[in-house]
C-alpha cells in the first residue's frame, strides 16, 4: 500500500506527489523544515517543533500557508491515513513557485509538503550499542538557528562519517564542537557535569535537547551550556546526541578513539529511558 503524502491541500499517493520545477525550495533552498517523532500513533513534543517552525519561517519572512492548528490536523490525518505507529512526520514550507529570481516573488502562495516515515526509534539497536562519530569542519552559514532546507554541508558531513564507518558527524569550529550533522551534542565530564553548547546563531535550538536538559535538571544533574573540544569529549565519562529521530543516543567512539569504556554510559541510558517515559506521557 502506498504512503499518503500531503501537498498544498492535496492528499494522495507519495509517488504521485508533485511540486513545480520553479519551486524556490528546489531552486534556492528557500524554505524551512521540521520533523516530529511519532510513538504509538501520537506526536511527540510536537508543540515545540511547531513553535520552532513558526520561528524559523519568521526569521526569513516566509508566511505559513496554514495555521499551526491546521498543520497539526494535517499531521494527524497523515498518521491516521498511513496507519503510522512509530516513526516521523516531515514538514517542509517553501516560498512557492515563481520565475527564477533571487528577490522574493510577490503574490505567490508558499508550498507546504508533508509526509510520514516508519522508524522504530525506541528499539533502535544503536541505543544499546552506542554510535561512532567523525569530526568534520563546520562549513555552514552563520544562521544555523534557522532550520533551513539548505543542508548540503550536513549531507557532506554525514557522508564523510558514513564512509568512515560512523553513524554521525560532529562539526568543529574554532576548535570546538558546534553540533551533530542532524543532532545536538553532549558530554558528561569526569566531575559529572553535562556539557552542551549554548543556544545562539551557531547551532539549531534542538527541541529534544531542550526537553532532555529539563529532565536532567529535574534530577539534579549539573549542566553547563558552553562549547567543548574534541579532547574534552575523548576525556569524558560519557557522550551522547539528541534529536527527534534518535531521542538520546550514546556516543562510544570519536574519530576512531574509544570514549570511556566504549559502551553506553549509565547517564545516557537513564536519560533515554526518562525521555521515552516523558514522550509517552505527553504525546498528543
Amino acid at each position: 500500500m502506498s504512503r499518503i503524502a500531503y501537498v498544498n491541500g492535496w492528499f494522495g499517493p507519495l509517488e504521485e506527489a508533485r511540486v513545480s520545477v520553479l519551486d524556490r525550495g528546489f531552486l534556492f533552498a528557500d524554505g524551512i523544515y521540521e520533523v516530529s517523532a511519532v510513538l504509538d500513533g501520537r506526536l511527540i513534543d510536537n508543540d515545540a517543533h511547531l513553535a520552532r517552525l513558526q520561528r524559523s519561517v519568521g526569521e526569513i519572512d516566509l508566511p505559513l500557508p496554514e495555521t499551526l492548528p491546521r498543520i497539526k490536523e494535517i499531521q494527524k490525518q497523515l498518521i491516521a491515513q498511513n496507519d503510522l505507529v512509530d516513526g516521523l512526520v516531515y514538514i517542509q514550507v517553501t516560498r512557492g513557485a515563481a520565475e527564477r529570481d533571487f528577490v522574493f516573488p510577490k503574490g505567490v502562495k508558499p508550498t507546504l509538503v508533508m509526509f510520514t516515515m516508519v522508524k522504530d526509534i525506541v528499539n533502535a539497536a544503536a541505543a544499546k550499542t552506542g554510535i561512532a562519530v567523525k569530526t568534520v569542519p563546520d562549513i555552514r552559514w552563520a544562521r544555523r538557528d534557522i532550520k533551513s532546507v539548505a543542508l548540503l554541508a550536513q549531507v557532506l558531513a554525514k557522508q564523510a562519517a558514513a564512509e568512515a564507518g560512523c553513524q554521525e558527524a560532529w562539526m568543529i569550529e574554532d576548535g570546538a564542537v558546534t553540533e551533530g550533522g542532524s543532532s545536538s551534542a553532549f558530554i558528561l565530564t569526569q566531575d559529572d557535569v553535562l556539557v552542551t553548547r549554548q543556544n545562539s546563531n551557531s547551532i539549531l535550538p534542538g527541541c529534544t535537547r531542550k526537553a532532555v536538559m529539563a529532565l536532567a535538571e529535574e534530577r539534579q544533574i549539573r549542566i553547563e551550556e558552553r562549547p567543548f573540544t574534541v579532547a574534552e569529549a575523548l576525556a569524558a565519562k560519557e557522550a551522547f546526541i539528541t534529536s527527534a529521530s534518535s531521542f538520546v543516543q550514546p556516543v562510544v567512539k570519536l574519530d576512531g578513539q574509544t570514549i570511556a569504556s566504549g559502551t553506553p554510559g549509565p547517564i545516557a541510558r537513564r536519560l533515554r529511558e526518562i525521555y521515552v517515559e516523558f514522550a509517552r506521557a505527553t504525546a498528543d
